[in-house]
């Protein structure tokens, strides 16, 4: 069994998975559209900035917790954001459950 062809067929078996279908399709919508994609990235790097001071341990504020949560209300009232939203979490949780079992049978990730 060679890993490379086995690592080769799960990455074709992700871009065959209807999570990374859906995903990648409105994606390309999203980005078709500049102020649409715009909302997102600032939705993205406003919620990034936020995980990243978690991670470190600094504590985030009121204020920029409410942003967060405006722009996600913001978003979720436009119906293609409120569907890329909903595939991109999909797909990530897709992403994280494939990390998960990679590390489990690895001896990386603590089975539960």
């Amino acid at each position: 069994m060679n890993v490379y062809d086995q690592a080769h067929g799960l990455a074709q078996a992700i871009k065959e998975s209807e999570e990374f279908k859906q995903y990648s399709r409105l994606k390309s919508s999203i980005d078709a559209n500049e102020e649409l994609s715009k909302m997102v990235k600032d939705f993205q790097a406003k919620q990034f900035e936020v995980q990243a001071k978690q991670m470190m341990g600094e504590s985030v504020g009121p204020e920029v917790m409410n942003q967060v949560q405006e722009l996600y209300q913001i978003m979720g009232r436009d119906p293609l954001a409120a569907q890329y939203m909903q595939a991109e979490m999909r797909f990530s949780l897709m992403m994280n459950d494939v990390y998960k079992i990679l590390g489990e049978a690895i001896g990386l990730v603590n089975q539960q």
